[in-house]
């Protein structure tokens, strides 16, 4: 797709197939739904209060005095949270609240999940969590507006990492998500290496576009082919919030992009970072890094050293993902945090580990599967435009409007399509290839996998360092390759966690046989 031309008369164009269907939801199209709010008279952007202490999410009580089984009951529904002053939002919640879900490798876990949302089904996808496939919440199992469902599984050994979850209803994730609903799963080890005088901080990471009138607006087409990007990125809901450390002081904080499509590019400004952790916990041994880069979905865990006095700031970079059309978003010089160190040096505290824990290699692939990312407009693909009128003066279009797609293997989604077969405990190598225009992070569920290598203009460069991972960037042109196991039988989702293009066709099944 050729991405500086794909938007050049845009303003023109009729819309039809999936982004036809994707935009009337968008635009309140559905009776009943929390979406008929009317579009709002200007795109004045409120001024969001900064410098507020740092919030800490609520963790869920667990309702169970047995030993090993966490109970509780989450309920996704309307809320209103006030993000400037004086204006009222209103958002998507679970328990009213974006919760912390805190547990034990080894617990059992029971959660009685209700629907609230007016007119919606949707479901919870425990995000990267071993859980049997159905208990998963994929598109496949909806749960439907006022009705309950108990998700009930084992956290097992060697499974501490920190996890979330979110909706996965097919065809309204995107907005679900966007309007507010995640949430945190923590699962704590029962040996932990990092020393817990660093404490333990999570910072959710989301973004935020409000109108004048305190609604969020709905997506435009800009969004559905990029994904939604709002105008502030908040931390734990709150714009550029501070916290108050010691100089000297070592923090831990896990990082989550719940976004639906920012791509974090991260540096902390007056402080050294060590990662330590990704999506499926601990790696082997901490890694000194300057900058890092999180997309959407993924996680790090970070041990920050705060040896300066002054303020010491979690800033973002310019990253060029590939955006199509005008108004790419500015992406560099945001503050997203900011750590006030103190002049007076706290107490000595213990080192950070050389070794955190061992991560064996999955051993040799007994099949090989390759995924092919692209995009289609109006049933062409990347070559075809060309042929078509389609060149970098502009784009010729038909009457019939446009049908915009993003595929795996040339394929859209389809709920009854089964697209991979494979076999419980069997290790596979996936090729993931990217010949879109755009980077596309790619999320396999119900297990953690193993990177061993990118390839990008005949280049091959092994991970800094090896990690489970459940979700992956793939920049455009080139090809990542994982090595993963499924344990548990039953249908997994592979996707682009750009959740608009999830929606728009990014995501394929496979079947796992016991």
């Amino acid at each position: 797709m050729y991405r500086r031309t794909f938007l050049a008369g845009l303003s023109g164009l009729a819309v039809a197939g999936p982004v036809a269907a994707q935009m009337k939801h968008d635009m309140g199209g559905m009776s009943g739904g929390h979406g008929q709010h009317a579009m709002p008279a200007t795109d004045a952007n409120p001024v969001l209060p900064e410098g507020q202490p740092l919030k800490a999410l609520p963790r869920l009580s667990n309702r169970s005095a047995v030993p090993g089984l966490f109970q509780a009951e989450l309920v996704a529904e309307p809320g209103v949270v006030r993000f400037a002053e004086g204006l009222d939002t209103p958002v998507l919640l679970y328990n009213g609240s974006t919760p912390v879900i805190e547990a034990n490798e080894g617990d059992k876990i029971e959660i009685r999940f209700r629907n609230g949302i007016p007119g919606e089904p949707t479901t919870i996808h425990w995000h990267g969590m071993p859980v049997p496939a159905d208990q998963d919440g994929n598109p496949t199992d909806p749960v439907a507006s006022g009705s309950e469902r108990l998700y009930a599984f084992n956290l097992p050994e060697g499974s501490a990492a920190p996890y979330w979850f979110h909706p996965h209803p097919h065809g309204l994730t995107a907005e679900q998500v966007y309007r507010g609903l995640a949430g945190i799963f923590l699962v704590k080890p029962k040996d932990d290496p990092i020393p817990p005088e660093y404490g333990d901080t999570i910072l959710l990471l989301s973004d935020l576009r409000i109108a004048a009138d305190g609604t969020m607006p709905e997506s435009t087409m800009a969004d559905l082919m990029n994904g939604r990007v709002g105008d502030h990125v908040l931390v734990n809901g709150q714009k550029n919030p501070a916290m108050a450390v010691g100089l000297g002081e070592k923090r831990r904080l896990r990082l989550f992009n719940a976004t639906n499509a920012r791509f974090l590019r991260l540096r902390f400004e007056n402080a050294s970072v060590t990662v330590v952790g990704t999506d499926g916990g601990l790696i082997e041994a901490p890694v000194a890094v300057d900058e890092l880069l999180l997309t959407p979905a993924e996680r790090v865990e970070l041990i920050v050293s705060f040896d300066k006095p002054g303020a010491a700031r979690l800033t973002t970079l310019d990253y060029e993902r590939g955006w199509m059309g005008p108004d790419k978003p500015a992406e560099a010089g945001m503050v997203l945090l900011t750590a006030n160190v103190a002049d007076q040096a706290v107490a000595a505290i213990p080192p950070l580990p050389a070794r955190l824990r061992a991560i064996e290699t999955l051993g040799n692939p007994v099949v090989t599967r390759r995924f092919v990312l692209t995009e289609s407009m109006g049933g062409m693909d990347h070559g075809d435009m060309a042929m078509n009128g389609m060149d970098h003066s502009g784009m010729s279009m038909s009457s019939s409007g446009m049908d915009m797609r993003f595929l795996i293997n040339g394929a859209s989604f389809d709920m009854n399509r089964v697209d991979e077969v494979s076999r419980v405990g069997q290790v596979e190598l996936w090729e993931i290839v990217n010949e879109a225009d755009m980077d596309h992070p790619f999320h396999v569920h119900g297990t953690q996998f193993q990177i061993t290598e990118h390839e990008k203009d005949g280049n091959i460069s092994p991970p800094a360092y090896r990690a489970w991972k459940d979700t992956v960037n793939v920049a455009a042109g080139e090809t990542v390759r994982i090595l993963l196991r499924q344990d548990l039988p039953g249908p997994r989702m592979y996707h682009c966690h750009i959740l608009e293009h999830e929606q728009l066709g990014m995501m394929g099944t496979v079947d796992v046989q016991a």
